[in-house]
């Protein structure tokens, strides 16, 4: 996985994800304010998810140790 695919995907689903919960609220729409907080945690992880593995692959780097590919 790229990490930093990763995180400009987390980027945008939270972006998204915080647009639809906004309307969503302001129309009464709860469905869609569920599916916007829904999008937008799911942003938040992927974000996380791609500085985990950037972190790693620096660890790795930092000892020497090369990836195994398959």
């Amino acid at each position: 996985m790229n990490p930093n695919n990763d995180k400009l995907k987390g980027t945008v689903n939270s972006s998204v994800g915080s647009v639809k919960e906004g309307v969503g609220r302001a129309t009464g729409n709860r469905d869609l304010e569920a599916e916007g907080s829904i999008q937008k945690t799911k942003g938040r992880a992927q974000k996380l998810s791609g500085a985990v593995q950037e972190t790693l692959k620096k660890g790795k780097d930092l000892l020497g140790i090369k990836s195994k590919k398959p």
